[in-house]
């Protein structure tokens, strides 16, 4: 059994992880924080939770949380986050960060798209947490770097096609819609119920803080500098992403001859479901679980080949892979704690 604690808890990645890991059997959860609900039961922030989960949310004191904690799990906002993780990692923590502060390689371009970063000298250090790619760099590590939603989802779907240089990188357009939740728990103008339902609109076009991660990561897959188009949408549900990425092949493959790539490619993947002859994904088909669905059609009119992939926003694109990356790094079964059946309806 490892000790963990989640610090943020009171968010809708705090609560995923909780469903996630009141299940799991490696594991007993130390220490739930919250400035804002500090001292009321998380079960009372979150009733689901009732004969599940009824810790009191805490305070955050590294010192104290470090001290009855394995590995800590850094549920907070980005800048939040850079405060807290060098106190962890020095007090013996393993930590696994959910904020954007360690994704990024290089320190002027977090810098471009966030702000000033007071410990760049972890980035070399922090893992990046995409088991299907990255898992020998996670057995062990200290510091473990969460991927984003978005980023989860479209490099997972263009992976196979970059390694095997079956793409002009250069003419990658990516265009993703994802539910509600990925804006986070606080109120906020854009996300409220009547300004998000019957409703479906693009945001933040050429400034969304993920593109630099989705072109690093897509980058080390080509050995060569990329620049995408990234576009992503409001859609008016509660949770899901679905990315739809466009590229000019180089050698006109079919769509089965491409499948069969992905198949090859994935076979031994867990939480990666190639979809069958011509089905596409839907995200109503991985809600609740840590799944990634793929399909992919090529269009030999235009020589184009289209993929789409769907991720459950909070679970593959946040708390589900979190714990993915705890299991690597600690040295169990991968899906350990999340076997989940996909909940439909």
């Amino acid at each position: 059994m490892i000790k963990v604690a989640i610090v943020g808890a009171s968010g809708y990645t705090g609560v995923e992880l909780l469903r996630i890991l009141v299940r799991h059997p490696e594991v007993e959860i130390s220490c739930v924080t919250s400035r804002q609900h500090e001292g009321l039961p998380i079960s009372q922030v979150f009733p689901s939770l009732h004969g599940f989960c009824d810790l009191v949310c805490e305070p955050l004191n590294v010192a104290e949380i470090a001290a009855k904690s394995d590995l800590v799990f850094t549920a907070l906002p980005h800048k939040s986050a850079m405060e807290v993780v060098p106190g962890f990692l020095s007090a013996g923590c393993k930590v696994i960060d959910l904020s954007a502060d360690y994704r990024l390689k290089d320190q002027s371009v977090y810098e471009q798209w966030y702000q000033a970063h007071s410990s760049p000298e972890l980035f070399e250090e922090a893992v990046y947490g995409l088991p299907e790619l990255y898992r020998q760099d996670l057995i062990g590590a200290r510091l473990v770097a969460n991927p984003g939603c978005y980023p989860t989802s479209i490099i997972l779907a263009l992976a196979p096609l970059l390694v095997n240089g079956l793409i002009d990188a250069e003419s990658l357009i990516v265009d993703s819609k994802s539910g509600t939740s990925g804006a986070g728990r606080g109120v906020k103008q854009g996300t409220l119920f009547c300004e998000v339902n019957e409703g479906f609109k693009a945001y933040g076009i050429g400034s969304h803080r993920h593109t630099p991660e989705i072109e690093q990561e897509l980058a080390n897959l080509t050995k060569s500098q990329i620049s995408l188009t990234f576009t992503p949408h409001l859609l008016p549900v509660n949770r899901g992403i679905l990315s739809t990425c466009y590229a000019t092949m180089l050698h006109g493959q079919s769509t089965a001859e491409l499948l069969a790539l992905y198949h090859d490619f994935y076979a031994d993947e867990r939480f990666i479901r190639v979809m069958p002859g011509n089905d596409l994904p839907n995200v109503a088909f991985i809600s609740g679980t840590n799944f990634c669905d793929i399909g992919l059609v090529s269009d030999e009119r235009t020589g184009r080949v289209i993929v789409v992939s769907a991720i459950d926003n909070l679970v593959k694109g946040a708390a589900g892979q979190a714990v993915q990356n705890m299991n690597a790094v600690c040295g169990f079964m991968e899906n350990l704690g999340l076997e989940i059946v996909p909940t439909f309806p």
